[in-house]
């Protein structure tokens, strides 16, 4: 058996990097907790089959966004359709869970009732509630309403920082020492989410050196943790790893997640690339709502039932159950009064076999037999997208 091990592609020639940096990176990839999966290959003309090593974690820590990024676009969803999604996502088995954001509420009516859910988080005890935050005022309010992890948002990108907050990446990048410093105060956790990682709707693509530059910054200024977002959906499993391995450089001993958009239908070939340089956060949406609403054409994150459901099947432990997850979907679809855009929500989870006897039934030949009987034809409408989700009123300062 011939067997080639995946290893972390190399910079086109005449790109300039050091010896050490590249020789780190392999280190990482080297020093992650990995378990060996043989697949098949393609690529054998004859013989035995060539087999390559796919390198895939024991487990992965996956953050729900979908409170968050997936309602702040969307028309304000009442509180108490909000907590039945709560619970709902608290039963999944996922144990970090984004709850809200602390922004202006009249840029983002959604999260207008960010204290009366902090209010209510004491009854699913057990897991990991944040919030985000997008100024030291944010931080104030979130620390006060019991907060001690949170997320400040940076944007690499000049043209997104100045639509989305109003600051210069500089300008909103000197902020994290404060907000950091709050955090620390109350003994809590303070993660910096680099958005516009990889592209910026207004500026184009982000150099590389320009999203490393910030990351140094932040771990300077007190940041305890990264996240590097994709916040237009744009990038490709190559840029994914280039850009990991560039900003392990300058922060190795923090953890590094990451947030993909699936705008252009990369997000869950992102996320494997990613498995392949060691990173195990990663953030995902219930149904894969979001979208930013300062990037023009951006849709939303990666679906968390989809990304179950990849990693399951791979044998990757995330923790999480997806019938309940998918169950939350469901809450989720009746809380924001449209479909969602989950291929798997749609395709109703897992296949499952009718048996023989329905292969010779008429309506095993009808489309309705590939749907799942709970969705209603609406999943499959125009309708499925929200008004909301394209009106300029829902701007939101806590974009990714």
């Amino acid at each position: 058996m011939v067997i080639t091990t995946v290893s972390v592609p190399k910079r086109r020639p005449g790109r300039v990097h050091s010896g050490r940096a590249e020789s780190d990176r392999q280190t990482w990839v080297q020093n992650a907790v990995m378990s060996a999966v043989s697949v098949p290959s393609p690529l054998a003309a004859s013989g035995p089959a060539p087999y390559s090593r796919l390198a895939l974690p024991v487990s992965v820590d996956i953050r729900e966004v979908g409170l968050r990024d997936g309602l702040q676009l969307e028309n304000p969803v009442p509180l108490d359709a909000k907590l039945a999604m709560i619970a709902a996502i608290a039963a999944t088995g996922i144990r970090r869970v984004e709850a809200t954001a602390f922004v202006s509420p009249r840029a983002v009516p959604a999260m207008a009732d960010a204290e009366k859910v902090a209010e209510q988080l004491h009854r699913w005890p057990g897991i990991r509630w944040s919030a985000l935050v997008a100024s030291p005022n944010g931080g104030r309010r979130a620390m006060t309403a019991g907060f001690t992890e949170i997320e400040y948002v940076v944007s690499a990108a000049d043209g997104h920082s100045l639509a989305n907050t109003g600051r210069t990446t500089d300008e909103a990048l000197a902020l994290v020492e404060e907000v950091a410093g709050l955090v620390h105060g109350a003994g809590g956790r303070c993660e910096v989410i680099i958005a516009t990682a990889w592209d910026c709707p207004f500026d184009g693509r982000t150099p590389v050196e320009r999203a490393v530059a910030v990351a140094r910054r932040a771990v300077e200024l007190g940041a305890d943790q990264l996240c590097l977002g994709d916040t237009i959906g744009t990038t490709a499993p190559r840029r994914v790893v280039e850009l990991i391995a560039a900003v392990r450089s300058v922060a190795p001993t923090l953890d590094v997640g990451v947030h993909f958009h699936d705008t252009r239908g990369t997000g869950q070939a992102n996320v494997l690339a990613a498995l392949q340089v060691g990173v195990t956060q990663i953030d995902a949406s219930v149904g894969g709502l979001g979208g930013c609403p300062f990037a023009p054409g951006a849709s939303g994150n990666i679906a968390t039932e989809e990304l179950v459901y990849m990693l399951s099947e791979s044998g990757v432990d995330t923790g999480a159950d997806l019938d309940a997850v998918l169950t939350a979907a469901r809450a989720t679809e009746a809380a924001v009064g449209h479909a969602l855009p989950s291929s798997l929500y749609r395709a109703g989870g897992r296949p499952r076999p009718l048996g023989r006897a329905a292969a010779h039934s008429p309506a095993a030949h009808s489309p309705a037999a590939h749907s799942p009987a709970a969705h209603s034809p609406a999943a499959h409408s125009p309708a499925a997208n929200s008004p909301a989700a394209n009106s300029p009123a829902q701007h939101s300062p806590a974009a990714r």
